[in-house]
């Protein structure tokens, strides 16, 4: 879990802790000392703990003290459930109250026991978060509030064609045309000649990828269209599955041995000019690369296999021709960008000098990456006021380091500026896999269970809430390829790009776990994880 989502959600059930929980188990004259101690102890750490998370990006020591003050936390979580187990099973108790304090006596749970032991263990967390905020003295950290949650309630946007698709691509002319003639082009001795697409994360291969595979004239030129997402895990065995699965629509038999799926798949293919596209490959592996090259090989003459990728070892592995690399976005084309979404219909702005200077200056700072311009653009379409943007540009922005290849640290403001409830489900969606199909009803529905869709107004059910949660982070590029109807019962799914999986591992933490993309309705399923992973609810 995040520590912040951690912090939150205990600091919470700390400061609320009931004096009635307490009294029903006989401590409250005894640990009332000891809990407002504790009290007095969360809220200071609390105040600086925005700036600790955005240090850890850069400062190991800091990250290291933040996943000291995690454990204290789940410690803290655990006694708490103590304290209301205890509770609980007194008032189950039967008999008058003379029978139920005759059986506590006499009990495994005697209060006085109990009292001493929960009292020990009570000391024994304050003394550690005591340390903890003594270490963070010799941080400096800055005390700050965190963003006012109601101004993301309220924001009012148009979205009569939220879901309609449409093409996200602004610019890249050059890159579309270059790759459609290698694709379309037929003037090649092999049959099955493989492109390579090379760029760091976040430059748009995939996006680019998807708008080669959706030409009309692309769908038209080929007999058999097929797309596959690779991903970390290079298995020989479940790529081949999920060809199969995306030429046929229909997943193959789990129980089919490689020599049956190899048979499968020589089937579907013989023949046929086809196009398949591996997208976000990282094995570096040649025998690999080989081995599964070799069942692709059957295809007509003119077949075309894309591969996009972020290491050039694998755009040589994977092929003899030159790579197709990706750049940043032109300054013309990375400005239009900046503000379809900054400004998006607040065109008044447009004309305002200051908000266009601040906004350049911002943009230059972005890399010409356009995931990186998508998720600030987005933060700043939340912000009404120059002060506001010029706040950002000078201290949060300022703060994070220039590196071309990685953006985690930039794309991790956009996630510091969510709201608690948001953080909660974001990093929920850590359980999924890289580029699963994301059904919307099922992720609102788990979010509800976690408890992290609040009911603010009785009129208004809890999956509608939630689907305005999941609303507000599309609007703030936390999701991508949403489509579907508007609503959420009417089947509404999206998929996160890859480097916002990668930021959810990052806030998430290593004590999640991830659902098993080939079993996804068996025990393994996002259900079960949310039994065994530290996502706690906020209530008490």
């Amino acid at each position: 879990m995040a520590e912040s989502i951690a912090f939150d959600i205990t600091a919470e059930l700390i400061i609320k802790l009931s004096s009635r929980a307490l009294s029903q188990v006989g401590l409250w004259w005894n640990l009332k000392h000891d809990l407002n101690d504790l009290k007095r102890t969360v809220r200071t750490i609390k105040a600086v703990l925005l700036d600790a998370e955005e240090k850890s990006v850069t400062d190991n020591l800091v990250k290291v003290w933040l996943e000291e003050l995690k454990d204290v936390l789940y410690d803290a979580d655990d006694l708490l459930d103590d304290f209301s187990t205890e509770a609980l099973r007194k008032d189950l108790l039967g008999g008058n109250k003379l029978t139920k304090e005759v059986r506590l006596f006499f009990s495994s749970s005697n209060k006085f026991a109990y009292g001493l032991r929960m009292g020990r263990e009570i000391k024994a967390i304050k003394a550690r978060l005591a340390s903890i905020q003594s270490e963070a003295s010799s941080f400096n950290f800055i005390p700050r509030d965190r963003p006012a949650e109601i101004f993301f309630m309220t924001k009012k946007r148009h979205q009569t064609h939220f879901f309609v698709p449409k093409d996200k691509i602004i610019g890249r002319v050059n890159d579309k045309v270059a790759l459609l003639k290698r694709v379309l082009q037929s003037e090649r001795k092999e049959n099955v000649y493989i492109i390579p697409i090379v760029g760091f994360g976040g430059l748009g291969k995939t996006a680019l990828a998807q708008f080669v595979f959706n030409n009309e004239r692309v769908k038209n030129h080929f007999e058999l269209m097929m797309w596959v997402c690779v991903s970390d895990v290079f298995d020989v065995k479940l790529i081949v599955a999920n060809i199969i699965k995306s030429a046929t629509r229909q997943a193959p038999n789990e129980n089919l041995e490689m020599d049956q799926l190899q048979k499968q798949l020589r089937e579907i293919i013989g023949g046929k000019k086809y196009l398949l596209v591996l997208d976000d490959i990282w094995n570096e592996e040649w025998e690999q690369w080989v081995s599964l090259k070799e069942l692709l090989v059957g295809g007509a003459k003119g077949s075309r296999i894309i591969v996009t990728t972020r290491s050039f070892k694998v755009a040589k592995i994977t092929s003899k021709c030159q790579p197709h690399v990706l750049k940043g976005l032109s300054d013309n084309d990375a400005w239009s960008l900046f503000k379809e979404i900054a400004f998006e219909q607040r065109y008044t702005d447009l004309t305002d000098s200051g908000f266009v200077e601040i906004g350049q200056q911002i943009l230059e700072k972005c890399g010409v990456v356009p995931l990186v311009i998508r998720t600030i653009a987005s933060i700043l379409s939340f912000k009404q006021t120059e002060m506001e943007w010029r706040s950002f540009k000078d201290n949060e922005l300022a703060r994070i380091p220039q590196n071309e290849g990685n953006i985690l640290p930039t794309l991790k403001l956009s996630y510091d500026h969510l709201p608690s409830h948001l953080k909660h489900c974001f990093a929920f969606c850590r359980l999924y896999p890289k580029d699963y199909d994301i059904h919307v009803q099922t992720l609102v529905q788990f979010w509800i269970v976690q408890g992290f869709v609040k009911q603010l107004n009785p009129s208004q059910s809890l999956e509608d809430i939630g689907f305005g949660y999941f609303k507000d982070l599309v609007e703030r590029s936390f999701f991508q390829e949403v489509v579907g109807e508007r609503y959420v019962g009417e089947g509404v799914r999206c998929k996160m790009h890859d480097l916002m999986h990668d930021l959810t591992v990052s806030v998430a933490g290593a004590e999640s776990s991830i659902v098993d993309p080939n079993n996804i309705t068996s025990e393994n399923s996002p259900g079960k994880y949310l039994q065994d992973t530290k996502f706690a609810s906020a209530e008490t």
